[in-house]
């Protein structure tokens, strides 16, 4: 892969986008017709403000996890980070909208952003996909292992 390869000639484009407000199985129905993993979730002006992935929908179908405690001479003490997951697990569980389910804090780049960059970026923040935003923060598309796979496959 070129390091001087930029986002816009791998990234996808004209993609789809969801509400906030919009419910779960209406995004999850754009998914499964469109045999995509992510929406970008927008606002009324079109900025991106959250993303919407596959497995926040696995998620909200999956048992909850049980947190963890420590009996110490009678108290009962909760794991370090046990309830907060366990409240998160909980609000994608009952979650009716998008909003509900969707990261709110995606990892971003930009369509001038190096490849190396953003290959780089998905595997230290583990995710598959990342919305490519403009400077004004619209969505013009999004990047996917997939795509730097399929780049990576036609130039060598």
């Amino acid at each position: 892969m070129p390091a001087n390869t930029k986002v816009d000639e791998v990234m996808s484009t004209g993609i789809l986008v969801v509400r906030a407000d919009e419910s779960v199985a209406t995004a999850a129905d754009k998914m499964a017709d469109a045999g995509i993993s992510a929406l970008p979730v927008v606002d009324a002006d079109g900025k991106l403000i959250g993303l919407l992935r596959d497995d926040d929908l696995i998620v909200s179908e999956a048992r909850v996890h049980a947190p963890r405690f420590w009996n110490f001479l009678g108290a009962v003490i909760p794991f370090p980070g046990e309830m907060k997951q366990l409240e998160g697990e909980l609000r994608k569980v009952v979650g009716s909208t998008v909003a509900d389910l969707m990261e709110s804090n995606p990892a971003v780049t930009t369509a001038e952003a190096s490849l190396e960059d953003v290959a780089t970026l998905m595997h230290e923040t583990d995710v598959r996909q990342i919305p490519v935003v403009d400077g004004q923060h619209n969505v013009v598309g999004i990047v996917t292992r997939g795509d730097i796979v399929r780049f990576i496959a036609r130039t060598t």
